[in-house]
């Protein structure tokens, strides 16, 4: 073939090429754009302006992510229909002024992630044209507080608006005069750190978030009609509200999650609050100063420059009317504070109350007793904290009736009341782990002391989850769950334990998910267990996998950090098929033997989850990552790497003595061929 037609050949078949992989929304030079529903999809086309090639009756315009930037009057003239315009993420630095006077029945707006802040005069002119528009994004613009409240004069239709992501620092009472039919606002991952009244004339605004900021307080809350108030991840210290207010708040959820308060907020009075977010702050309760018996301490407190750097707020801070109306509670998160009590009647004020969390808190004992746990209480959480002592009666229990999950781990707990578990009638998880409290034997299950280092397990009708890990266990008595419909049991980090066959007899119809990290396991028959599903026996000491459990139908299996060197190939070929996530790092493979590796690669049903972990050795220290390998380089009959190294470096010299020669001929063609041609020439 000539080299014209050649090449002429390769040109068609990458040009081919290129059309059949170039994606659907930019196939076309002429149109761009993917068509559906009197939608137009033209995101991520390198655009530089608005197609003017759709058909007139398009409602929805998508043009994200391209590189417009201005939109003129004569880039949307031909569609009167739009309703709907997205141009996020462009170069948009100017929208004129009659930019949409010819698609004035625009209702949403996105022009997130541009630099609207460059030409915001004109922007804002084009936006009051608008006399339709409800939603509004103006995320990452760069805006300030000056700019964004001359954007949004006389938008008053406007029910949804986004300023997140801007630079806006303190917002007064004029920014959103306009906004009468505001009914949700963005505020988050700006820099504000003073708000003076910019959302008291907003009468319809139910969603309000400012997360993200650097607010130090909110005082004097008096938003009655508000729904939900997201303030987290700010620097708040203090949440006060009009405690004499005889308006009904309708305040349902208050995140003050991840600031710096000291005090439970000051809530009002009459509020409907169902979610309090306090997480990672630093609240405690103040009361116990008072029963020192000493004249000195102050029975109120005082807030100054709250407000105007003037005025201060004082108040009773052992006064339990604080709390304000809490009576609706749903959710408490106090999870990552400083509470180290729970004050009298503090619970018994939430009869509605069905999660606490207290995890991560400086709690020294638990009396179920006498904290007035609401009978509606179906999650309680007091995961790491400092308990050594929990105690509880029959009767208490009893009145726990919808108590479901129970979390005590990574507290100091030693002794406990046995049945405790056993006297919840609905409890289907707990979480006991990072504790010092053995498994009661059948002997000791028949004694009903007060309190005992070990808790009983079996006869729990309701239990589906149990987590025991790292409780320092050694013995695991026989028949420890019997008549306890396990799914979920967690005994990992438990590596002086000794497990025998019968201890997890009567589980076989009901584990499913089984974990036995950690606790020296060297051998063990998984038949009975016919309905697992997640099996973890990493950081053990399996050289060889039970037979049992291959034949296992696993959806997940950890393997790691074991002493396995090979998978024989059947035993292989059968989890290729079952295992749908499987982990093998840690484990000391051998090169030479990496024919369950061809199997695990060829099987698509398969996901080792850690190839990059997975390593061989040579019989020598050295590790080499088996995905990197090309199957078995090196035979069976190999007992010393020194015969792989002289196998390779005989190659190496064969390789390079066929390499000179042929340049070597190559080189004596050219030589005759040139001195030919020059005869030739002469002739």
């Amino acid at each position: 073939m000539p080299l014209t037609g050649f090449f002429s050949l390769l040109f068609f078949h990458l040009w081919l090429m290129w059309n059949l992989l170039t994606p659907t929304s930019c196939q076309s030079l002429q149109r761009p754009c993917r068509l559906a529903s009197q939608i137009a999809f033209c995101n991520n086309c390198q655009l530089s302006s608005v197609p003017r090639d759709l058909p007139g009756n398009v409602a929805e315009l998508q043009l994200n992510n391209n590189s417009i930037r201005m939109l003129q009057r004569t880039h949307l003239s031909g569609y009167p229909a739009l309703r709907i315009l997205r141009c996020a993420g462009n170069l948009l630095h100017t929208i004129e002024s009659d930019a949409f006077l010819s698609t004035s029945h625009i209702e949403s707006l996105s022009l997130a992630d541009n630099n609207l802040s460059e030409g915001y005069l004109q922007t804002a002119q084009a936006l009051r044209t608008l006399t339709q528009l409800r939603t509004l994004d103006l995320s990452g613009n760069g805006l300030t507080e000056e700019k964004a409240s001359f954007v949004l004069e006389n938008l008053t239709s406007l029910e949804y608006l986004s300023l997140s992501r801007n630079v806006m620092l303190r917002l007064d009472k004029d920014i959103f005069r306009d906004l009468h039919q505001l009914r949700e606002l963005n505020l988050e991952r700006n820099m504000l750190f003073e708000i003076d009244d910019a959302f008291d004339h907003l009468q319809k605004l139910q969603r309000l978030n400012v997360a993200f900021n650097s607010l130090p307080c909110l005082v004097n809350f008096q938003l009655t009609q508000l729904l939900e108030l997201n303030a987290s991840h700010n620097a708040i210290e203090w949440f006060t509200s009009q405690q004499d207010m005889e308006e009904m708040f309708h305040l349902e959820t208050l995140d003050l999650s991840d600031n710096k308060l000291y005090f439970f907020p000051f809530l009002p009075t009459h509020s409907h609050i169902r979610n309090l977010l306090l997480s990672n702050n630093r609240v405690n309760f103040y009361e116990h100063l008072t029963d020192t018996g000493t004249t000195n301490w102050n029975t109120t407190v005082d807030f100054f420059n709250l407000k105007d750097n003037a005025s201060n707020v004082t108040v009773k801070l052992w006064d339990e009317s604080l709390y304000g109306g809490i009576s609706s509670m749903d959710l408490l998160d106090l999870t990552g504070n400083q509470v180290n009590y729970l004050p009298p009647g503090f619970l018994g004020k939430m009869q509605s109350l069905s999660r606490l969390k207290l995890g991560t808190n400086c709690l020294e004992s638990l009396d179920l007793n006498s904290e007035e746990f609401p009978s509606s209480l179906y999650e309680l959480d007091m995961s790491n904290n400092r308990l050594t002592t929990l105690q509880a009666n029959q009767n208490t229990l009893h009145k726990l009736s919808n108590l479901t999950h129970l979390y005590l781990s990574l507290n100091d707990l030693q002794v406990l009341p046995p049945r405790l578990f056993s006297a919840l009638p609905n409890i289907t998880t707990v979480d006991l782990s990072y504790n010092r409290v053995r498994v009661c034997s059948f002997e000791e299950n028949s004694t009903t002391p007060e309190f005992s280092d070990c808790a009983v397990w079996n006869n729990i009708m309701s239990l589906r989850q149990l987590y025991l890990a790292g409780c320092s266990l050694e013995h695991l008595p026989s028949a420890a769950f019997e008549r306890t419909p396990i799914t979920h049991l967690d005994l990992s980090n438990n590596p002086e334990i000794l497990i025998r066959q019968d201890a997890l007899g009567g589980l076989g119809k009901t584990l499913q998910y089984l974990n036995l990290g950690n606790t020296g396991l060297r051998d063990f028959d998984f038949t009975p267990f016919r309905h697992l599903k997640s099996l973890n026996i990493s950081s053990n000491n399996i050289a060889q996998l039970p037979g049992s459990l291959v034949r296992l139908d696993l959806r997940l299996l950890d393997l790691r950090n074991n002493r396995l060197t090979t998978i024989p190939s059947q035993q292989a070929n059968m989890i290729a098929e079952r295992v749908q996530t499987l982990f093998l790092g840690g484990n000391p493979f051998n090169c030479c033997l990496l024919d369950w590796y061809r199997a695990f690669e060829a099987e698509d049903v398969i996901n080792v989850k850690d190839w990059a972990e997975v390593t061989c050795h040579y019989f020598t220290p050295d590790a080499y990552r088996v995905e990197l390998m090309h199957g078995q380089v090196c035979g069976s009959s190999f007992r010393d790497p020194s015969g792989i190294y002289i196998v390779f470096l005989l190659l190496v010299i064969g390789t390079s003595i066929i390499i000179l020669k042929y340049k070597k001929g190559i080189l004596f063609g050219k030589i005759k061929y040139c001195s030919h041609t020059h005869i030739r020439t002469q002739a």
